[in-house]
């Protein structure tokens, strides 16, 4: 049995307790949170911990799966728990992946661990089939779409912002910019140009509502280089129009071969997702899956999903494997 910690008990943590359920080769130990764990009822009724008993359970865990958000938790969480576990976590900003590997690089290979970043469906998922895709195409392009869907990274950014009591940020493809990519065209497509963002705000009694909304529009890596559209709601409102957490979105390559190169070829992977992050904890799942065997065979240091084999993600033999997919 692979034994599972979960860092963080919000969406993300509590689907990966739904997901570990569905593994009968993990068995979920606790869940670490910075809350009161008395106040905390699990759903599979396992112990709560405060993050500060995370030191004393090293020897009882074999994955941390860490489920803070990208903006201010994973940067600092990430690296401090890779002193003490094998971890997986679902950083998104994409701008600072190299730096956030480095940091992990260095505190995983100084403790022997294996830690894997970046772990999702974008980036995740979506960067192995872009990966698979220009290799396979290497005269080609590729484009990558998301949503319409709630960004749980983008939505998390907003609620960060002083006065703002909840958010929920759309993602939202430019169908003409989709079109034109889907015709074989290969457009060239500023960021602008291939989606909207729509935010979702409900602000705290008092709260200045312009600063709120100048800090979203102008908030980089995430929102400066969009048209990005923010209304103000009452949180009934929120709750009764956008409780959901839906998502998806599309990678598409386009590429050419033959000698002339005469022939076109577009290569689509797709999702469309009813839960974000319940679907997220099932990858960061697969991926703890994968870290304990790299880190039974001796490796150690940080690794993203372009570095990992896909048969260290299933449960399944290499017989079975090979018997049943190829």
């Amino acid at each position: 049995m692979i034994r599972i910690g979960i860092y963080g008990y919000g969406n993300l943590g509590r689907g990966v307790e739904c997901a570990i359920a569905q593994n009968p080769d993990m068995q979920l130990i606790g869940v670490f949170t910075r809350r009161d764990p008395a106040t905390l009822t699990t759903l599979s009724g396992v112990p709560a911990y405060h993050v500060d008993e995370a030191l004393n359970m090293k020897d009882q865990i074999d994955v941390m799966i860490l489920c803070g958000g990208s903006a201010t938790d994973l940067p600092h969480q990430t690296p401090a728990m890779a002193a003490l576990f094998n971890v997986i976590d679902s950083f998104d900003t994409h701008a600072n992946i190299p730096q956030h590997f480095a940091a992990v690089h260095a505190a995983a290979q100084t403790s022997g661990k294996v830690a894997i970043i970046s772990v999702g469906w974008d980036p995740g998922m979506f960067s192995v089939n872009r990966l698979y895709a220009e290799s396979i195409l290497p005269q080609g392009q590729f484009y990558t779409f998301w949503g319409k869907g709630v960004s749980q990274g983008h939505s998390d950014a907003i609620r960060r912002i002083p006065g703002v009591k909840d958010a929920r940020q759309y993602t939202i493809p430019v169908p003409a910019a989709l079109d034109a990519v889907r015709s074989g065209s290969q457009p060239e497509l500023s960021t602008r140009e291939k989606h909207t963002r729509e935010c979702f705000v409900v602000a705290e009694d008092g709260a200045d509502l312009k600063a709120i909304e100048k800090a979203i529009v102008t908030m980089p890596n995430y929102f400066a280089d969009y048209d990005t559209t923010v209304h103000f709601i009452s949180e009934e409102e929120l709750q009764k129009n956008h409780a959901g957490i839906p998502h998806g979105g599309f990678v598409i390559h386009t590429g050419k071969t033959g000698w002339q190169q005469e022939n076109n070829h577009v290569i689509e992977y797709s999702l469309k997702l009813d839960s974000n992050p319940e679907f997220t904890s099932s990858v960061l799942v697969a991926y703890a899956r994968a870290a304990y065997r790299l880190q039974q065979e001796g490796q150690s240091g940080c690794k993203t999903v372009l570095d990992i084999a896909p048969s260290y993600l299933s449960a399944k033999d290499g017989d079975t494997l090979r018997s049943a997919l190829l």
